[in-house]
């Protein structure tokens, strides 16, 4: 009834021969990828994605549950409109609001009576469409940086097109319409307090027109029955039509509706969305801007032509069609996080306060910073391919330590929700130096940098378990995490590890050297949780005493443990990458390291979709003659976990973390330290990858059958690890 996994010709008719042509949008909204098949341009503030989070019984719907944080699931099937401004990849709800849904014949403002079954689903870079069965609607998407194009074909009769401003994936409620004109209105939705932070709300903005006047139009609100045990129930209360009020309206579950009496058989009506996250002046401004009348095709060519240039910067050569698809849907993933945030006329939303801010000519300010998902591997993408987006994201990082006095950690659209642990700004910004890019306030990063690292806990918003980490060198169980998860004393020492390398490195570049000694050896207190008993890493209880009992497995199943965040200790014992030969030297040499680290692969204590592991398959690469493990380690990681198929993410793509590991990885090197400028080597995926680098260069990495060993610019290597500098230089890498 929906589609097959293929991307229909129809699809794929202007993208031909282009890089374009081997991506398939529905990967990854299976298996809990958390991905939508919606349209989007590269890094856009706008995304457009099919909703279909009610079960096909109608009665089933779930957005508070941990994995119905994504707008579109693949084994749903029940359509209630396309929503406006979408996260892809993560896993907590949010946004996934402003809905939009045509139906044909009587009126109806309830998802449950206007929703629809539907068939012909089809997808591509900026595009979507499906026809539903409920009436034989067609309906289409495109988008442009900050503003929507959707085009409804309709059957001959009675024809409506709805706003729902109820509905939606934040837990956040209210909204406002005004009417403007007979095809025009405005207003306002509340969003936020994503993954339950109640402050972490904003609203988005926006401007809607629709192609032809319509025959009458106005709104609906949801009434509340007058009952103590009704006034709970989401399900209670019956939907008002307002049909002779013209004004505007507030509420929670509200709407705005269009009606045409007579519309002919295949007659198109062409709807608009420009958004803003400043004011609906400036959602007008950028629809005003950025469409130029009613031109649904000039806008869906528009945006796959900024896919066909953002995928072009890598060629591939020989591997099967499904290769190519992974590959270059991949690529594609990592390019819709982070997002631009400023309007046309440059004007954002500051950093956690209620002002405005305005970004300087030729720059752009960014939103949706997953930054302990992403500074693993997508910024150092960016930086590689992207480096003019790359110096604005990090710009956009410091503005908004210079606007409320912290680096973010999980931003959203201004507010900083507080997900997850550690201080990753650190080696996103360090990473982004130590390879050239510079074009940004490096002494104001340090500042903050050196705030957070030692700004007492109670007054730490970055980190608030820093005191025992300063006085001891580890945190001690019992500090529970700020987003909710738990006792993660581990995780969090083990992350303030990692930043601290990072500061490190940036405060000795800088010409800081005490500071530098200082992070160095803070960097390496994690010794203290190695225990040769379980030879794993450890919590350590209030008494300096290693946690009993303790089994080092509990927590792969995501379950709760003291000491480790969504993983097990096998899943981050490794997760040292700045110092490797200490870690193998408390677990008894070299031989001994690479014997657990094939342990974890053999016995199936690897989470391929758990951010501190996912460097693991390149550990082996660490030791001479070990680096042939990291070759096969990888492909079979790509082979089993990585398909042209729905499911074909192993988890939550994380903002494009896990869909930047795989282009990492099947081009054949990958950022192994975030903070570090190295890349250790691995085979390619292809023939061979070019890489038109920024600089009008080319990289070219080829592979020979039966390939047993690597040359870098001519020269054969001993050592797979090299820094940024002889990657970028090389010119060709050539497997022989």
């Amino acid at each position: 009834m929906k589609r097959l996994t293929a991307i229909p010709l129809l699809c794929i008719a202007l993208c031909a021969g282009a890089q374009t042509e081997y991506v398939n949008p529905f990967i990854g909204t299976a298996n809990f990828g958390a991905c939508n098949p919606g349209a989007v341009t590269p890094n856009g503030m706008m995304s457009v994605s099919p909703f279909n989070v009610m079960g096909s019984d109608l009665n089933v719907w779930d957005k508070d549950s941990r994995w119905w944080s994504t707008p579109y699931a693949d084994e749903n099937s029940f359509f209630t409109g396309f929503s406006h401004v979408n996260l892809s990849g993560v896993g907590c709800p949010e946004l996934g609001s402003l809905l939009t849904m045509p139906t044909s014949g009587p009126l109806q403002t309830d998802y449950r009576a206007y929703g629809s079954e539907y068939a012909d689903e089809c997808a591509s870079p900026g595009y979507y469409a499906l026809t539903l069965l409920n009436g034989g609607i067609r309906a289409e998407a495109t988008a442009t940086a900050r503003s929507s194009a959707e085009r409804y074909t309709f059957p001959a009769g009675r024809a409506n097109i709805l706003l729902n401003l109820g509905e939606g994936l934040t837990n956040e409620s209210g909204a406002m319409v005004r009417k403007v004109s007979d095809t025009e209105i405005e207003g306002m939705k509340l969003a936020g307090t994503f993954c339950y932070n109640p402050q972490a709300v904003f609203p988005v903005y926006f401007v809607l027109r629709v192609s032809k006047a319509p025959s009458e139009s106005g709104f609906w609100k949801k009434q509340r029955p007058m009952t103590a045990e009704a006034a709970w129930d989401p399900d209670a209360g019956k939907y008002k039509i307002y049909s002779r009020y013209g004004r505007e309206l507030a509420g929670d579950d509200i709407g705005y509706w269009f009606s045409w009496n007579d519309v002919a058989e295949n007659e198109r009506i062409e709807v608009q969305m420009g958004i803003s996250f400043v004011s609906t002046a400036n959602a007008r401004e950028n629809l005003d801007a950025e469409q130029k009348g009613f031109n649904f095709d000039k806008v869906r060519a528009d945006a796959e032509n900024l896919w066909k240039r953002d995928l072009g910067r890598i060629s591939v050569e020989g591997g099967d069609e499904d290769t190519k698809t992974v590959f270059y849907t991949a690529l594609y993933h990592t390019l819709i996080h982070p997002n631009i945030l400023n309007d046309v006329n440059g004007e954002y939303p500051l950093m956690e306060n209620g002002g405005t801010g305005r970004t300087e000519d030729g720059h752009d300010r960014y939103t949706v910073f997953s930054l302990w998902d992403t500074c693993r591997n997508l910024h150092q993408l960016m930086t590689l391919l992207y480096p003019d987006r790359q110096t604005d994201m990090v710009r956009s990082a410091v503005d908004m330590y210079k606007e409320w006095g912290w680096m973010p950690k999980w931003e959203l659209y201004g507010r900083e929700t507080f997900t997850m642990e550690g201080d990753p700004a650190v080696p996103m910004i360090v990473d982004t130096w130590l390879k050239g890019l510079r074009d940004f306030d490096a002494d104001a990063a340090y500042e903050a940098f050196i705030k957070s690292a030692g700004t007492p806990g109670k007054d730490n918003k970055m980190r608030p378990d820093v005191d025992p980490y300063i006085e001891k060198g580890y945190i001690p169980t019992g500090y529970f995490a700020a987003d909710f998860s738990g006792d993660n004393s581990v995780s969090h020492a083990l992350e303030y590890y990692m930043a601290d390398n990072a500061l490190a490195l940036f405060a000795e570049a800088l010409g800081h050297e005490e500071d530098a000694a200082l992070f160095r050896e803070r960097s390496l207190g994690y010794r203290h949780y190695y225990s040769t008993e379980s030879g794993t890493l450890r919590p350590i209880t209030a008494d300096g005493t290693f946690l009993e009992p303790f089994n080092p497995r509990q927590g792969e199943n995501f379950e709760t443990v003291p000491g480790f965040h969504e993983g097990s200790a096998w899943n981050y014992t490794f997760y040292v990458p700045h110092d490797i030969p200490g870690l193998a030297g408390l677990m008894g040499g070299r031989k001994a390291f690479v014997a657990k680290l094939e342990k974890v692969f053999d016995e199936g204590l690897f989470d391929p979709a758990n951010e501190p592991d996912i460097a693991y398959p390149y550990l082996f690469s660490r030791f001479r003659g070990q680096e042939p493990k990291t070759w096969k380690t990888v492909s079979e990681i790509l082979e089993r976990h990585y398909r042209n198929a729905p499911d074909g993410i192993p988890g939550n793509d994380d903002t494009g973390t896990m869909s930047a590991w795989a282009v990492f990885s099947m081009m054949g090197f990958y950022p192994d330290c975030p903070g570090e400028p190295f890349y250790t080597l691995t085979m390619p995926a292809f023939d061979a990858v070019t890489l038109h680098l920024p600089d009008g260069k080319d990289l070219r990495i080829e592979r020979s059958p039966g390939a047993k060993g690597a040359r870098v610019g001519g020269k054969k290597i001993k050592n797979y690890r090299i820094n940024h500098k002889e990657l970028i230089g090389a010119g060709t890498i050539k497997w022989e």
